[in-house]
């Protein structure tokens, strides 16, 4: 029926495609083309995320200084974790902040699946701190951090068919720390991977009409399922400044 939830994600869907396809057309220079899709899948997932949830372009840094590449989507807590510096649409996020990383693409192919997933591992192998929580009824104990999801976005696909077995075989020779566990390809569906103990990965796999669909709904459940961000420990950040125990 008109108004239904399947045709709101389909004018959705055609929004977005239409978006980056004029991209596309327009922008010659392929940095130009690439920041205008980061900046088409960031307007959307902003638009419809929870409040509690912020996605920007961003590096994400530990509270040993290390840091990770430069990544196109950042999906971060907002509401209890700061920013360490937000300038010019550039951010630099706490490592334990981070939800999920993803990179934006024109297409998908080999080489893209292995950047995404280099990207993804450098944010995964970053450490994060986790403190203890005061809250009315006493104290929450400190939380083991979760696995940062990942995945990647793109306009469309250079295989045939665009997310089969070729796409399956790039998935399988990541490692544990690159691994993709959603996506998005607009025009010929969305993704989501399951790895088992041998690192392969079983694909879910939706059609092209429910690309944006399945792919939002998949990645609000998995962004439920990591529940809260852990609490910062801003001791372990305030030793770099010769600060420790008696921070606070």
């Amino acid at each position: 029926m008109t108004g239904s939830l399947r045709d709101v994600f389909a004018g959705l869907q055609e929004r977005l495609s239409a978006e980056l396809s004029a991209s596309r057309a327009a922008l010659a220079h392929p940095v130009a083309r690439g920041d205008a899709s980061e900046s088409n899948w960031l307007a959307m997932l902003n638009a419809h995320l929870p409040l509690r949830y912020q996605a920007g372009r961003g590096v994400v840094i530990d509270s040993a200084g290390a840091r990770s590449h430069a990544i196109d989507l950042v999906i971060y807590d907002r509401q209890y974790t700061p920013l360490l510096y937000n300038r010019d649409d550039q951010r630099i996020i706490p490592a334990e902040a981070v939800y999920a990383v993803f990179e934006v693409k024109q297409h998908i192919s080999s080489d893209h699946v292995r950047y995404a997933g280099e990207k993804a591992a450098s944010v995964r192998v970053l450490r994060r701190t986790s403190t203890s929580i005061v809250h009315a009824g006493g104290r929450f104990e400190p939380r083991e951090p979760f696995r940062v999801l990942a995945g990647i976005l793109a306009f469309g696909s250079t295989w045939k068919p665009p997310l089969g077995k070729k796409f399956q075989a790039a998935l399988s020779g990541l490692t544990e720390d690159q691994q993709l566990d959603l996506g998005c390809v607009v025009n010929v569906g969305a993704f989501q991977a399951r790895y088992g103990d041998d690192g392969l990965p079983t694909l879910q796999v939706s059609p092209p009409a429910a690309a944006l669909a399945e792919f939002f709904l998949r990645l609000l459940a998995r962004l439920q399922a990591l529940g809260t961000a852990p609490a910062v420990d801003y001791r372990a950040y305030g030793a770099t400044f010769g600060l420790g125990a008696d921070l606070g």
